[in-house]
């Protein structure tokens, strides 16, 4: 649906990377490496994204990070609409209500990569998760969105290419 929409892949891959969770932030090298893509294609899209208004350029630590625009008029319509691409907001809304002590969700796979391969990847870490609250959870959104959905509660930390769509904030 959306990858019809818009054609760059690029460009997709980095909508999805940064209005799939506010919080997400990226810098040009890492996103290339993160998408497997060249510097020169992620540094176009960034700069076109950038001046349109719907990223934030920062500087820190003498790299220069992106992060969405949450102030953009379209944030919310973009945010939606990428959330639906996916088909996982209500899935993600009843995992965090239901399965336990949730600490980060994650979006793997092909989707993280911006792909509309039908096969929905997430990682959910946490404490006490209920694994057949999430089984059935992933089956019944599987049907609901028409797509297979699998969910893994353990994984290697070095997952490259995954992107939070929760992480449970720390108190201090």
């Amino acid at each position: 649906m959306l990858d019809s929409l818009i054609t760059s892949k690029t460009r997709l891959k980095l909508l999805i990377k940064f209005f799939v969770s506010a919080s997400n932030r990226g810098y040009l090298r890492g996103l290339a490496d993160e998408f497997k893509e060249s510097t020169n294609s992620i540094r176009k899209e960034l700069n076109q994204l950038t001046e349109a208004g719907y990223l934030i350029r920062e500087e820190s630590d003498n790299k220069i990070f992106y992060r969405v625009n949450v102030h953009h008029s379209l944030f919310s319509s973009l945010s939606g609409l990428i959330h639906k691409f996916l088909g996982i907001e209500v899935f993600v809304d009843k995992v965090l209500e239901r399965a336990g002590d949730v600490e980060e969700v994650a979006l793997l796979g092909d989707y993280a990569q911006g792909i509309d391969s039908g096969h929905i990847e997430v990682l959910i870490k946490g404490n006490n998760l209920d694994k057949g609250y999430l089984e059935q959870a992933s089956i019944k959104a599987g049907t609901i969105v028409d797509k297979k959905v699998t969910v893994y509660t353990n994984c290697s930390n070095t997952v490259h290419g995954k992107i939070v769509l929760y992480q449970k904030k720390e108190v201090l």
